[in-house]
Parts: C-alpha cells; structure tokens; sequence
C-alpha cells in the first residue's frame, strides 16, 4: 500500500508569512518556490507521472472528466427497480422452462463476484498506479458502479428467493464460471503486490496488460454472453425487472470499456517502447484465450437451444467484439470478418436514461426480502 509520502508531494519547508496588503497596500506576491510547484498541464503522465496527484486542474485529460460527469449522469440504484413481475413468473412452474431458469442462475453466479473483482482490481491496483487526477476521479466513479452492480445482482438474487450460497459460490463450483475468472486473478494480484511499482518498461507492461485484460476482456468480452441472454429474456416480457437492471448495467460497463480503452491508448501514446512486437503476441494470445473461456460459458450456460439463442451463435459473436476491441487499441482483427448476430444489442448499449428510466422506476418500492410473494 502506498503511504501518504508516496500519494502527494512533499510539504514545502515553512516559510516566512509575507506582510499583510493592509500594512504594505500591495497584494502579496507568491513567491518563486510556491510557483514553481504548480501544476502545468502538459507535465501530467497517466503512469510515472511527478505532479501532484492531489491537483485535479488544470485538465491534461479532459476526456477523462466528461466520462466521470457522464457516470454521474447516469445514476441509478437498483431498488428503483420493480422485481414483483420477475417474482411471479419465477414463482410459477410454468413461468419459465428449466433451461431458462438455468440460464438466469448460471448469470447470476457469475456476476454477483465479477463485478467485486473489478471493484478490488481498481480500488487496491490500478488507482495507486495511476498518476492522472482526472483519470483517478473516473475511477472512483467506476468503483462506485462496481458496488452498485454487485448490489444489483445480489437484489435480484434476493427478490426471487435463489439459494443464495449456490449463486455467491458458484465461481468456486461451475467450472465455466470458475475458468474464467482463474484467467484474471493473477492480473488482480500482480496490481494488488503491495511490493508492485511502475517504473521500469517490465513493469509498466505489466500494468498495461492489466488493464487490457479489464478493459478489453472482462468488461469488453466476459460480460456479453450474460448480457445479450438476460436482455434476450426481456425481449420476450420475461424477467423484465432484471432485464432493465441488465440494461443499466450493460450502459455503465460499456462507458468503463471506453475509457480504459482511451487510457490504454494514452499510456501507449506517451511509453510507446512498451507496444512492443512481442508484447502485442502476448495480448493476441490472452484476446484467444478469452475467446475460447467465454464461449465455453456459453455453451454451459445453454446446453440447448433457449430464447431462440444457443451457444453456436454467440461463436461469431464473440469474435465480432474481440476484433472490435482488438482493433480499439491497435492491433489487426484477430478474425475472418464476423457479422454481428445481434444488432439489436447496440440499441441497449446506446440507452438513455432520460428516455424511459424515470417512467418506469417506482416510487415506492420494497427490497427484495419484502416483496410479496403470495
């Protein structure tokens, strides 16, 4: 863990107070040392930077803030949400067939943990390594949209009465879901090293790569098989509550993806001998990787056809948004060209909150535990 040495710049030695404007009638000058520590703009680095953390402005990165007031913009709770029709079907033996309920407890078990990986990836990595303000404000946004998620999840677990040991263990017990989240621990550990410093091109590789896999991978990739499945089930009026919950969600992930895409192509614009040929190898294979671990969980996740959806679908699917992300930072289509099977996801990728949020939130609601299931 950093100290508070290590987070802002050393206290400046005292100095003598300058004479009051009363007695002198002048305003008192700054003198050369105070000046000379302010932070300039162009001295600001997203890693390995010397200014002070502490000093949001001026902005370098002003993309950086417009997604965290877009973030704040978008603020949702999930309890806003009315889960009582997502009760009474899944209370009713007909409400949905056996693959559907499997696809929805499969979903859950994943992201009722992904999203606290993300959370503790940010909060006890990547922000420490950070040296951009405006950069570690979104973040601290982004962390805040973890919780959120993981609140969400566990709301819906909650208001349909799950077996809540099943779905919070199930990234120890279904190997699909175990497989894919064994991929990102040890980026998790090599951020989290309390000994782990920047610095060096080996390292900064290290922090780079880590933030692909984030950025690219976890968000950008192992989120889409649930994501599409759960909406799925909302496009035909089933599940609706967790599908609109899905739908904000989906939003918020699509903004992290953005801007770790925008901060990784930033940091390789200002350390490009990290983007190395070998280096690239190294990311081509972990794109591979996912691939294949995602579309494993697909294929757990529906056995059998489903929602008009089955496993073999989401293979060009898959592709299509890892040559989408792969181009996104630089390196060429991993794939043949893949057509996108679903268009119609873009159009909840692209949802406004404005446009139906607060016609559909309810103005009094109960959590879960209290929803009414007679």
């Amino acid at each position: 863990m950093l100290s508070w040495d290590d987070e802002t710049a050393s206290a400046p030695a005292a100095r003598p107070v300058a004479p009051s404007a009363a007695v002198t009638g002048t305003e008192p000058a700054a003198d050369a040392a105070s000046v000379a520590k302010r932070v300039h703009a162009d001295d600001k680095r997203i890693i390995n930077g010397k200014t002070d953390v502490n000093q949001l402005v001026p902005f370098k990165y002003k993309w950086a803030w417009d997604k965290y007031l877009a973030g704040c913009a978008n603020h949702w709770m999930p309890q806003e949400v009315n889960m009582q029709r997502d009760i009474e079907l899944w209370k009713n033996p007909n409400g949905l067939t056996d693959d559907e309920r499997r696809l929805v407890k499969r979903n859950l078990g994943f992201f009722v943990t992904a999203d606290s990986l993300a959370a503790n990836n940010i909060v006890l990595g990547t922000y420490r390594h950070i040296t951009a303000p405006e950069c570690r404000q979104y973040l601290l946004r982004q962390a805040f949209e973890e919780a959120i998620h993981t609140h969400a999840y566990q709301y819906i677990v909650e208001s349909l009465g799950l077996d809540e040991a099943e779905i919070f263990n199930a990234y120890n017990e279904v190997k699909s879901i175990r497989d894919k989240d064994e991929f990102l621990i040890p980026f998790i550990n090599t951020l989290t090293d309390p000994a782990f410093t920047t610095g060096t091109v080996e390292n900064d590789q290290k922090l780079l790569k880590s933030l692909i896999v984030f950025a690219c991978l976890m968000e950008g990739l192992f989120f889409y098989v649930g994501f599409t499945q759960i909406l799925a089930l909302g496009r035909q009026n089933k599940m609706m509550g967790a599908a609109e919950q899905y739908q904000y969600i989906l939003r918020d992930e699509s903004m992290h993806c953005n801007f770790g895409i925008d901060l990784i192509n930033t940091i390789k614009m200002e350390n490009p001998l990290l983007w190395t040929p070998a280096f690239r190898e190294e990311i081509k294979a972990l794109f591979l990787e996912a691939v294949d671990l995602e579309y494993a969980y697909a294929e757990d996740t529906m056995p059998r056809g489903v929602l008009g959806l089955n496993a073999t679908m989401f293979k060009g699917y898959l592709r299509f948004i890892a040559n989408r992300r792969a181009q996104q930072i630089g390196l060429d289509a991993l794939f043949a060209q893949e057509e996108n099977p679903f268009p119609w996801m873009s159009e909840m990728i692209d949802l406004k909150k404005e446009r139906n949020f607060f016609e559909t939130r309810v103005t009094e609601y109960q959590t879960g535990g209290a929803l009414n299931w007679e």
